[in-house]
């Protein structure tokens, strides 16, 4: 119970961090969630092979919520294309949901190490940003569509994370303007993180040796603490970010993220 409580307790003060980063940087809370659970969790004894995996999973069902509210501000202010979802939901479903069944294939040693170098790129990323600029493409035909979201699906389902990093450049280089990429990119990250949460929840439902507050491969117990606080600090993140230095802080962050990522790599 002890332990319990410990991880409670450090799982809300780790969704401040998420809650408060996202809305200042405007980043996945995967990105920092994924690696503090890889090293929180072995207080309640989840098995060190599916430390990753449930790590994963976890981060993935506490974006449902912020997802939720990020897709419904953007569909109040009209920067949602739904038509785009006609050829693209069943590639973010199907891709989503198999991320889990995928995961299982891959040893915690590689799939951890396979998040250390998403990490790595994403650092690289947030320190050098690339600027997709919309164009006056026409968006790709509906196969190749699907098969893109399916793809985004499936790396975002393995990597815990809303997809919004690769989602966003493609739909600008598809044409689309820049809210609306994002706009859409929120309400995809929703689909994304119930699917990616219920293929690791049907993926880790017989694993042996789970701890109790275990549904699959997700832990409850850091989802609520996470959850808790990250709703409650991602509007003090967003009213901060219109005062605070955020390219400076970004390439800050973009460094601390390169150390997490060589950090699990080489750990």
């Amino acid at each position: 119970m002890e332990s319990l409580l410990l991880l409670l307790g450090a799982c809300l003060l780790l969704g401040i961090a998420v809650g408060f980063s996202a809305g200042l940087l405007g980043i996945g809370g995967g990105l920092i969630a994924v690696p503090a659970l890889i090293y929180l969790l072995p207080m309640v004894d989840v098995p060190a092979n599916n430390l990753p995996h449930v790590a994963i999973a976890t981060s993935l069902a506490a974006i449902i919520l912020t997802s939720f509210a990020s897709a419904r501000a953007h569909h109040q202010r009209g920067n949602i294309d739904w038509s785009l979802f006609k050829p693209m939901l069943p590639g973010t479903m199907l891709g989503a949901l198999g991320a889990g069944f995928i995961a299982e294939f891959i040893s915690g040693a590689d799939l951890k190490r396979g998040f250390a170098v998403f990490v790595i790129l994403m650092s690289i990323n947030m320190a050098f940003p690339y600027k997709p600029v919309s164009t006056e493409k026409k968006m790709p035909p509906a196969l190749v569509l699907f098969l893109v979201s399916a793809l985004i699906a499936v790396v975002s389902g393995l990597m815990g994370i809303g997809g919004g990093t690769l989602t966003v450049p493609f739909l600008c280089w598809g044409g689309l303007q820049m809210r609306q990429a994002v706009g859409f990119s929120s309400a995809n990250g929703l689909v994304i993180a119930l699917w990616g949460s219920l293929g690791y929840v049907i993926a880790g439902w017989d694993v042996q040796g789970m701890p109790f507050g275990s549904l699959g491969y997700v832990y409850i117990p850091a989802l609520v603490g996470i959850v808790i606080t990250s709703m409650l600090m991602a509007p003090v993140g967003a009213k901060a970010a219109s005062t605070w230095p955020t390219p400076v802080l970004k390439k800050i962050f973009a460094a601390l993220l390169l150390v997490v990522g060589l950090k699990l790599m080489l750990g």
